[in-house]
């Protein structure tokens, strides 16, 4: 396996088309794109895309193997950014993380204040799930972070941008998916599916949002437990697929959804889960300090409806 076999494979998964990805983003044939991926398959030993009347979708392996592909990748790219920077010190970086599938809505933000006031700075970006961008930034390779308050991360400081309502996930055809909205009690006795306890942070705490979920469920009073847990959103996709299940989630996941997979609102006062602006105490970073100062602005061009929910 190389590294254009993941670099292709993104590319598909995130066109849809196999042609599309050749002629628009690889600059390569059809054949040989669809070649790459075959060897791509035959090397993981599963399918990763199937071919649908829409274009190309991901199998619920090759949601799961997208979520590593990116991860791989963008740490290949963090590290030439580096080998650059050590040969042209002069040139100012910043490592900018991002909770997986938030993306889309806060980096064109990001970028345009940084291209206002600070245009030669070269921005490299993470993408990671919100425990492992806690350690990344307190272990400096990360810089900030769109990400949730993790409360075991002493080191950090947190600067609110909006807080998620949390909604019901279920595969399409579920016998809920009927309903406008679906209350608590309703998925009492289904095979409910969660963010893993233990999602990869330093210190063995639950993740933030692990966090909400249980409170939630404790106040409620009803008896509801994880019946499989997963530590990134890709993998919790694929379970409500393959076990019928449901989740509750952010309503950013919505960025995420399969064909198969879609939500509902919460019935009653749904729990809300923060998304924070996070980095490491003492970071003197000028380039950090432009974004901190311009939140407000960043709130607002990236979600205009949630300005009243900043700070």
């Amino acid at each position: 396996m190389e590294l254009r076999h993941l670099r292709y494979f993104v590319a598909v998964a995130e066109t849809k088309s196999v042609s599309l990805a050749a002629s628009k983003r690889l600059h390569t044939t059809q054949p040989s794109l669809s070649r790459q991926i075959r060897d791509l398959e035959g090397e993981v030993g599963t399918r990763l895309l199937t071919r649908t009347v829409r274009g190309v979708e991901l199998t619920p392996a090759g949601h799961i193997f997208l979520d590593h592909a990116r991860t791989v990748l963008s740490q290949v790219d963090a590290g030439i950014e580096a080998a650059r920077r050590l040969a042209v010190p002069a040139k100012q970086h910043f490592v900018l993380g991002f909770l997986a599938g938030h993306e889309s809505t806060w980096l064109p933000a990001a970028l345009k204040i940084l291209r206002d006031e600070l245009p030669n700075t070269h921005v490299v970006i993470s993408s990671q799930n919100s425990p492992q961008l806690a350690v990344a930034i307190s272990e400096g390779r990360v810089d900030a972070a769109v990400l949730r308050r993790e409360e075991s991360s002493s080191d950090l400081i947190f600067h609110h941008l909006i807080s998620e309502r949390l909604e019901v996930f279920m595969p399409s055809d579920h016998r809920l998916a009927k309903h406008r909205a679906v209350a608590l009690a309703d998925i009492v006795g289904e095979t409910f599916l969660s963010i893993s306890g233990k999602a990869l942070g330093a210190s063995g705490r639950a993740p933030a949002l692990r966090i909400v979920i249980d409170d939630y469920l404790k106040r409620s009073g009803l008896d509801i437990k994880p019946s499989h847990e997963v530590d990134h959103l890709a993998g919790i996709m694929s379970l409500i697929v393959s076990t019928h299940g449901v989740a509750l989630l952010p309503m950013y996941a919505k960025n995420l959804l399969p064909a198969a997979v879609t939500c509902r609102p919460l019935k009653g006062d749904a729990p809300t889960v923060d998304l924070a602006f996070g980095h490491k105490k003492g970071n003197n970073s000028p380039i950090l300090k432009v974004l901190v100062n311009r939140l407000d602005e960043l709130i607002s061009d990236a979600f205009p409806s949630a300005k009243s929910a900043a700070r």
